[in-house]
């Protein structure tokens, strides 16, 4: 898409988060640098480069991640996942999670040394319904993101998706996404408390926060929502 050799997205960025590790422990002790990977190698820390050390210590590093080895990846290296809104209760449980807990074992960590972030698309109007039938049809159009749909028995879905968007119909993609698929995706509701408990039963146990996708919402509508899920009823 910009122009960038594609290779090995995962293995790269396994190696981006340990050089950035690499890197910050050097500010942060102001040890030597050196780290030489497969992809990128950092040996060189001029004195007016390195910046004082943080009282805090060195930032969280969180990745967004899809499938199973982005997620294993975060697991394994990263402070925290930013799970996709293309995503259901069933691959969060199945597919996710799982990836997520081989990068835990990989790395050495456990489950408390991580924070997941959940996104969910919800809905709060007819409007909202509708705009968020456009975002899921374009996420199911996209190869990254059919495995969720396979998941589903869904993959005739993402062909057929996947044809129009390479024809550049993209105005009749939506109306291939049905009700009942548009519900695996998105929590609807006629009031806040309604969406906020939806939202709730959907990542409870497994997210320490909630990301909300309010696709075409007024923002105006956001406020009570996100009271209502920090003060449950």
């Amino acid at each position: 898409r910009y122009g960038v050799p594609w290779s090995r997205p995962a293995a790269r960025v396994r190696e981006y988060v340990l050089a950035l590790r690499t890197i910050w422990d050097a500010w942060q002790t102001g040890g030597e640098l050196r780290f030489e990977g497969e992809f990128t190698s950092h040996t060189l820390m001029p004195p007016n480069f390195r910046p004082a050390p943080l009282d805090s210590g060195p930032p969280p590093v969180l990745l967004a991640a899809v499938r199973e080895r982005m997620c294993e990846v975060a697991g394994e290296v990263a402070d925290g996942v930013l799970a996709h809104a293309f995503c259901t209760p069933d691959v969060l449980h199945e597919v996710t999670i799982p990836a997520l807990e081989r990068g835990f074992a990989r790395g050495e960590r456990t489950r408390a040394d991580f924070e997941l972030t959940a996104s969910v698309f919800v809905a709060l109007s007819d409007e909202d319904w509708e705009a968020n039938r456009l975002r899921v049809a374009f996420y199911g159009s996209t190869p990254g993101y059919r495995h969720v749909l396979d998941h589903h028995g869904l993959g005739s879905l993402f062909e057929h998706l996947h044809a129009k968007s390479k024809a550049g119909e993209w105005a009749s993609m939506p109306g291939l996404v049905d009700d009942d698929v548009l519900g695996l995706f998105v929590v609807r509701g006629d009031t806040p408390e309604a969406v906020a408990f939806g939202v709730r039963d959907r990542v409870a146990g497994v997210a320490d926060r909630v990301a909300l996708v309010a696709e075409g919402a007024d923002p105006a509508a956001i406020a009570p929502l996100i009271s209502a899920l920090a003060h449950p009823a």
